[in-house]
């Protein structure tokens, strides 16, 4: 899976208990290699139990740095994924969230921890099967009040709009332009931008004001394409 070396299926066997402490372990990981430094993106860490976003024969590996496979044609990002996304778009109470590529769900339920409330997460997926795994997740887990929409992604999604936030989470060829449209003006916006199966830059964008948008390079990551019309 582009270069992973994902670990065999098998059984779950640990306990709630060991689950917990790998959490807090990997939060303080990610601390100390500098990807979380958000109070509240680390509560969020802390509290959402990755492990129940996983199938349960990939379960036993829900914190290892490695993307695992869901329902569809989806993943689960690594781990440090997402404060990678969250920290740089600058991810923050009552803001309003679109995700495109909803996956698992554990994004949109961590992205509902951080924005809170009085906040919005929205979150669309193209695949009927995973949205039907990230609707049930999210649901189990009482996060009912996340928005998980079937459709094409890369249209983002216009009867939320606009949004404080937007991350898509598999790789464009560019940044699809419904997304930039649907961006509020001093919003951020972050996805993987490149060629499918290699590598892809991760872009911010800060849009300054109706015409005008900032545009850097934060990492160099590989995610999956991106599907749809302004996909591959």
């Amino acid at each position: 899976m582009y270069g992973w070396a994902i670990p065999p299926p098998k059984p779950p066997t640990k306990t709630p208990e060991e689950f917990l402490q790998e959490r807090l372990q990997k939060v303080a990981e990610l601390e100390v290699r500098g990807f979380l430094t958000s109070p509240l993106l680390k509560a969020a860490m802390e509290k959402v139990p990755r492990e129940d976003f996983i199938p349960p024969l990939y379960r036993d590996y829900a914190y290892l740095e490695v993307p695992l496979p869901l329902p569809g044609e989806a993943t689960i990002s690594c781990p440090h994924s997402y404060p990678l996304f969250y920290e740089a778009l600058g991810l923050g109470a009552g803001d309003r969230f679109l995700e495109v590529g909803a996956g698992s769900g554990y994004g949109a339920a961590l992205a509902w921890e951080v924005v809170g409330e009085a906040g919005l997460v929205v979150t669309v997926e193209i695949d009927p099967e995973t949205h039907a795994f990230a609707w049930d997740n999210l649901r189990a887990l009482g996060y009912g009040r996340v928005e998980v929409v079937l459709g094409d992604g890369s249209l983002g999604y216009p009867p939320r709009a606009p949004y404080d936030r937007i991350c898509f989470t598999a790789a464009a060829p560019e940044v699809p332009p419904p997304l930039l449209a649907q961006l509020a003006p001093g919003g951020h916006l972050i996805g993987p931008v490149g060629r499918p199966h290699y590598v892809q830059d991760l872009v911010l964008i800060i849009r300054q004001d109706t015409d005008k948008f900032q545009r850097t390079v934060v990492e160099t990551v590989a995610y999956i394409p991106l599907r749809g019309i302004y996909g591959f």
